[in-house]
């Protein structure tokens, strides 16, 4: 039996794959990437929907509310929009066109139904396949 492959010998003195030597290894409690993202940093969706959720003072009809940055911008954008400013307008019709896709009528779901069911067929393709290997009829039925 070789030396290296003797269980009775302490951890310290196997070395090898998966083994480095005692005094070369990360200490522990000790970062493998000391540089790296520090912790608690915000990535730019979390910095943008507190920005977006704080709250304004507006004043609407004499009255003074506090709303947040959100809404008082969409509602700047709408009184832009109906007063007439064309890129407002552009901004408001695709900001709806993505809020609700049922209420512009461009029947991406249809497309997006099509788009599942071809991705399903696939998949269970491929695992007949592999249930009963040669054996190719289904391909031309699903088509």
């Amino acid at each position: 039996m070789s030396e290296e492959n003797n269980p009775k010998k302490p951890d310290a003195a196997i070395v090898g794959y998966g083994n480095p030597p005692k005094h070369s290894r990360f200490a522990k409690g000790v970062s493998g990437n000391p540089k790296g993202r520090p912790k608690g940093a915000l990535n730019l969706a979390t910095v943008l929907w507190r920005t977006l959720q704080e709250r304004v003072v507006v004043n609407e009809n004499g009255v003074r509310r506090t709303v947040p940055k959100l809404e008082a911008a969409l509602k700047q954008l709408v009184n832009q929009a109906a007063s007439g400013d064309l890129a407002a307008i552009r901004q408001l019709t695709a900001l709806a066109a993505f809020t609700q896709p049922e209420a512009s009528g461009s029947g991406n779901e249809s497309v997006l139904a099509d788009t599942d069911l071809k991705v399903i067929s696939g998949v269970v393709k491929r695992i007949q396949q592999f249930a009963k290997p040669g054996d190719d009829s289904n391909d031309d039925e699903e088509k």
